[in-house]
């Protein structure tokens, strides 16, 4: 009885980690879609910009879920590793875990770490910048500075780089988790390989798409 409990309680996990991963690949694929419209047009960034950073809504609703569903997921998956560690027999270390999975599948703590603390610095750049601007300064309401102040972020090459190599990472991490998010929630049919592929094409397309934007804002100063 004991067992089986504790086996509805790791299962129980690992499906609330794989929703949460889920959700949050959502939210990345919405930010990479108004970040690429800034490649393109100016006005269009900020006005999508604008509405996002004043809209009651997501202020107030969907980034206090964001920010739960990013410290939940990351927490998550450290419990899991460390049980998973913990539950491996010492002959495990004999094993050469390289024969029987990618790299990206027996690092996604370091990757998810990585990843974690470029989420940090995009906070920091971002999302703090923003609070100070409207509820610490309170200066007034300028719908057109969004892209000005994306640009300067990308001034920097060492912040350029680093978030570029943070995209890597984030490409490694969402190699393996796409598709282990589905097996976690028990979707497995005829579509599963078809879904495996289109994890694998987000996991190649968002990231080094954010790599791009990085670099297109970092070579083309105003």
């Amino acid at each position: 009885m004991a067992k089986s409990a504790i086996l509805k309680s790791s299962i129980a996990k690992k499906v609330a980690m794989a929703l949460s991963g889920l959700f949050l690949i959502s939210f990345l694929s919405l930010h990479f879609f108004i970040n690429m419209v800034s490649v393109f047009s100016a006005d269009s960034f900020n006005a999508m910009s604008h509405f996002m950073g004043y809209n009651p809504l997501i202020q107030f609703v969907m980034q206090p879920v964001l920010i739960a569903g990013v410290v939940f997921h990351f927490v998550m998956g450290m419990v899991l590793e460390l049980k998973n560690r913990k539950a491996r027999p010492i002959a495990y270390v004999n094993y050469n875990g390289a024969a029987n999975a990618s790299w990206a599948s027996r690092n996604m703590i370091i990757s998810g770490l990585v990843v974690l603390a470029f989420i940090g610095l995009h906070f920091y750049d971002f999302w703090v910048q923003e609070i100070v601007y409207k509820y610490v300064d309170v200066n007034s309401i300028e719908p057109t500075r969004y892209f000005e102040e994306l640009n300067h972020k990308f001034e920097s090459p060492i912040r350029t780089g680093l978030y570029c190599v943070a995209f890597l990472l984030l490409s490694l991490h969402l190699w393996h988790g796409f598709g282990s998010s589905f097996q976690s929630v028990g979707f497995s049919n005829k579509y599963s390989r078809f879904l495996q592929k289109v994890g694998y094409a987000f996991a190649i397309v968002v990231p080094f798409g954010f790599i791009f934007i990085a670099l297109f804002h970092h070579f083309n100063q105003i």
